[in-house]
């Protein structure tokens, strides 16, 4: 049984030298960086003991220099005058020593005297704000002197006296509450037990001023009285801080009592009139520090829950007998962190060299197969989909060679086929896409230069197109096809070339251009492959260029078709005719000059080709809602009118009326002048029904209450009105009037009977915004009735033409052309056409219609159209309601109605400013229109102007 052989896993001879050079250089480097570690960490204990002595001594030259004058100044007030004085008056004579002390040490917090019967007498300095603000001194007080004496009659007298800085009495405050015995302080009673030299007491807060110092006291040599100098040590918890060699360290400076004098530690939080001992000041560090600290001055490295620090115990010798105790604890992390940094840079530095390195041993392996190594690499280039790199090198084995340049060949072939793949799946214009096409077709075919020419069907020509490189054998830019043109080569000092013509046929086998090979007469492109090649290539081209004629063609077509549109609505009433036409001429003209504006307010307006055309369409289609518009309503010139005048009905009731009259004459009702006034009353009458019937004034009450008192005057009718009408008209009748009334019957001669108001029934449009079925968000107003024929009720029309149900007709062309645009497959692109073609009725302040659109979700080019609208149905010459106006009353209307929110006052700024107005003008309005305009009379009736945007005014 034969059993597969193995093969141990493989790995290149330079992944091997590789990998070698790298564990060694590692290996190195992590011998080295643990060396060095284990160095600086000790290096790091030495350097903290080192500094903790340094701050050892300066320390105790900080607290000795505070001490050391306080000592002379002890023996020279005591042998002085003042031990001496018996009573106040003296004392205050001889003050000048402690004036004179206070003023060579300003150290010093006090000094002061005590008398064995309780005297006291205490000169203080008052350079420190709080100190002044606890005594309350008065300004200009340098000094206070406290004393306490005892009077004949046993009582114990305070007073405080403020001195200038001169020494002159400023004011004398008797304090009642200022009652001290200096007998009972313990600095008096340990001066009076040992009177042979000075004594220090243990830290404590000043009552007075709560300042950290220690009290020097001695007895004095010239008289039984103890002379006391309070030194205040203020600035130990600063020089503490200061001596932190890390953020992290802690401090603390011990009494030999145990009392903390100073530490990196607020203090005064701790509370109580006296120095804390350590255990109360939450510094475990520190006190785990003193418990196990043996060899005081010996540096030691402490875990403390995980953490490690470097512990420091030492005395400092203060004189007089005392020493203090200072503990520092150090985060070694703090410590170590420039030195770890240091490693981090080391390591790299390593990595960096190891990587230099790398090279070197990635070369010993070149040697061997460096170029079949180099094929195979490209070779899994290719095979993940990677065509592009630089030319292989040469190799002396000539196999090897011959392979490079194939791969090499292989590569820029399939990279350049994918190339030229994608011009043809991208670029939309055939001109620019045959260029990219040729550029990659000459290097796909190793060919030395290509042309394309196209087919022009209808003159049965070839016309030139585009070209890559430099053709040999030029063809004519025009010719007829086929044949061939005889040609010749060029003069140019070019090597021989050959040439392939190749027909360029689509899909259903049309002819669509000629492709132009031209390559060297070598071997490869003589082979039968490169023309098949050549011809797979060319009926890809011919398929990109027919798709894109088709496309072509038929967006033309589809302009073509909207224009179709447009012009049928024009065409569908003779007084609209043009106003689809002219719209959209206008505002892409207008959105081009925004879009080419490099400042003002619209500098950074611009469209992409897809915008461009979308709004190209929206233009076109934003009225092809009117198709379902009635014509008797966008027609309606006269308020009467339906699908003809109704005037006409209403004068031959008149004509009724007045044969009534003479022949109510003939019977003798009526004589003749009754008769003639009858007659001219009726004449009256209707020459006043037909103006209101105009619409062209607006409508008064009192014109109102006259057409209804004309309209109740009666005529005969005797014949059925049932006759002759159709069946849904029968249907409505004979729902309102089920009963029909005996004939004759009179009739009013204007009137609003109940079959003139149509219901909406099922009809009823989903415009309203609680409509479920709204689902396009429109929010218009429903008139009662769909429409309403009452005579009475159009004569009273008080402005134009339009009932409130014919206004709502009218309007109704937005939602019919808003819903037609939305149920059409816009493609990706053009989605917007709906909403640019509807929105030029909606209002900036949001009341316009159909869905009340808010200016601030009105775009620029929903702005543009519904200036444009407004500009040509003001302008327009061919409604039968209105006359046209003139240039300038145009523009004023349309500055009212950007005051009123109705249009964009900064694009109306930008339409005066480019007076693309005058250039609509001369086009398609009447000579009469052209007036002049007052541009700055138009900028007053305009809102003002943002102050960022002045630039941009007229």
């Amino acid at each position: 049984m034969h059993h597969p052989v193995r093969f141990p896993r493989q790995f290149r001879i330079r992944v091997h030298i590789a990998v070698l050079t790298m564990a060694c250089m590692g290996l190195v480097a992590i011998l080295l960086i643990g060396l060095g570690w284990a160095a600086t960490t000790q290096r790091l204990v030495l350097d903290a003991g080192q500094r903790a002595a340094r701050d050892t001594t300066l320390l105790g030259q900080q607290i000795r220099l505070q001490l050391t004058p306080a000592q002379g100044a002890l023996r020279h007030i005591g042998a002085g005058r003042l031990p001496l004085a018996s009573d106040e008056a003296s004392r205050l004579q001889a003050l000048e020593g402690l004036i004179g002390e206070l003023r060579a040490s300003p150290l010093e917090a006090a000094v002061y005297i005590a008398y064995p019967n309780g005297d006291f007498v205490l000169a203080r300095p008052l350079n420190l704000a709080d100190v002044r603000e606890s005594v309350a001194a008065p300004d200009g007080a340098e000094f206070l002197v406290q004393t306490i004496t005892q009077q004949p009659d046993g009582r114990r007298l305070g007073r405080f006296r403020f001195l200038d800085g001169g020494g002159n009495l400023q004011e004398v405050q008797d304090r009642a509450d200022y009652q001290y015995d200096p007998r009972t302080r313990p600095w008096y009673g340990v001066a009076r037990q040992h009177p042979e030299q000075a004594q220090l007491t243990q830290p404590y807060r000043f009552a007075t001023t709560q300042r950290l110092g220690v009290t020097l006291s001695k007895q004095a040599t010239a008289a039984d009285a103890v002379v006391g100098i309070d030194v205040a040590f203020d600035d130990l918890e600063q020089l503490l801080l200061a001596l932190r060699a890390t953020p992290g360290t802690r401090l603390a400076l011990l009494h030999i009592s145990g009392q903390v004098m100073a530490a990196t530690v607020d203090l005064n939080s701790v509370g109580g009139d006296t120095q804390p001992m350590l255990s109360a000041i939450n510094e475990p560090q520190l006190q785990h520090l003193r418990d196990v600290s043996k060899d005081a001055g010996m540096p030691q490295l402490i875990e403390i829950d995980g953490q490690r620090w470097v512990g420091l115990h030492t005395q400092i010798d203060i004189g007089l007998g005392d020493s203090l105790d200072l503990l520092q604890m150090l985060p070694f992390d703090e410590l170590a962190a420039d030195a770890r940094r240091r490693a981090l840079y080391y390591i790299g530095m390593a990595v960096a060299l190891a990587l230099l390195l790398l090279p070197l041993g990635w070369a010993a392996g070149k040697a061997i197969g460096r170029s079949i190594n180099l094929l195979r690499e490209r070779s899994l280039r290719i095979a993940r989909f990677d065509f592009t790199g630089e030319p292989l090198p040469p190799s002396r084995v000539s196999e090897v060679g011959e392979l490079s340049q194939a791969m090499q060949h292989m590569g820029g072939t399939i990279e350049a086929f994918l190339g030229l793949t994608e011009s043809l799946a991208t670029e939309p214009e055939v001109e620019r896409m045959l260029q990219l096409v040729l550029e990659q077709l000459t290097q796909a075919t190793q060919s030395e230069a290509a042309a394309v020419y196209l087919w022009d069907a209808q003159s049965a020509c070839m016309q030139y197109c585009a070209k890559a490189g430099t053709i040999a054998t030029p063809l004519p830019e025009r010719f007829t096809y086929p044949p061939l043109p005889a040609v010749h080569a060029s003069d140019s000092p070019l090597h021989m070339v050959n040439r392939l013509d190749l027909e360029l046929r689509g899909r259903q086998g049309g002819l669509q251009g000629l492709l132009v090979l031209e390559f060297k007469d070598d071997v490869a492109h003589k082979d039968a492959a490169f023309q098949r090649f050549a011809r797979r290539l060319s009926g890809m081209l011919a398929v990109a260029i027919e798709t894109r004629q088709l496309l072509e063609s038929q967006r033309r077509l589809f302009d073509a078709i909207i224009q179709l549109m447009a012009d049928a609505i024009d065409a569908k009433s003779p007084y609209t005719g043009g106003h689809c036409e002219r719209v959209p001429q206008m505002a892409i003209e207008l959105a081009d000059r925004l879009h080419a504006t490099c400042d003002g307010p619209y500098a950074n307006f611009r469209m992409s080709e897809n915008e461009r055309y979308a709004f190209h369409l929206g233009a076109w289609l934003h009225d092809c809602g009117k198709v379902t518009s009635p014509e008797h309503i966008v027609d309606k010139a006269t308020k009467l009118e339906v699908i003809r005048n109704r005037i006409h009905e209403v004068r031959l009731r008149f004509e009724i009326l007045w044969r009534d009259a003479e022949l109510a004459a003939v019977r003798g009702e009526l004589d003749s002048k009754q008769l003639s006034t009858r007659q001219q009353q009726l004449q009256d009458d209707f020459a006043f029904v037909a103006s209101c019937n105009l619409g062209g004034e607006f409508l008064s009450d009192e014109s109102i209450a006259r057409l209804r008192s004309i309209g109740v005057q009666g005529w005969q009718r005797h014949f059925d009105d049932r006759l002759g009408l159709s069946t849904a008209e029968l249907r409505q009748l004979d729902a309102l009037r089920p009963e029909t009334p005996p004939l004759p019957a009179m009739e009013a001669l204007l009137a609003d009977l109940p079959e003139h108001r149509v219901p909406w029934g099922d009809d009823r449009p989903a415009v309203e915004a609680g409509d479920p079925r709204n689902k396009f968000g429109f929010d218009m107003k429903l008139p009662p009735y769909q429409q309403n024929l009452g005579e009475l009720h159009n004569l009273s029309i008080r402005r134009g033409t339009l009932t409130e149900e014919d206004r709502f007709k009218i309007n109704d062309h937005m939602v019919q052309t808003y819903i037609m645009l939305k149920g059409l497959p816009w493609p990706t692109g053009l989605e917007q056409v709906p909403e640019l073609a509807a929105t030029h009725h909606e209002r900036l302040d949001g009341k316009g219609y159909p869905r009340r659109i808010p200016g601030e979700r009105l775009g620029v080019l929903d702005r543009v159209m519904a200036i444009c609208d407004v500009f040509e149905a003001l302008t327009a010459a061919d409604r039968p309601y209105k006359p046209p106006k003139t240039l300038s009353e145009t523009l004023r209307i349309m500055a009212l109605m950007c005051k009123e929110q109705h249009l964009d006052a900064e694009l109306f700024r930008y339409f005066l400013r480019t007076r693309l107005w005058e250039d609509f003008a001369s086009r398609f309005m009447k000579p009469e229109q052209h007036d002049a305009v007052d541009l700055k009379a138009l900028e007053a009736l305009l809102p003002p102007q943002p102050v960022a945007e002045c630039d941009a005014c007229l």
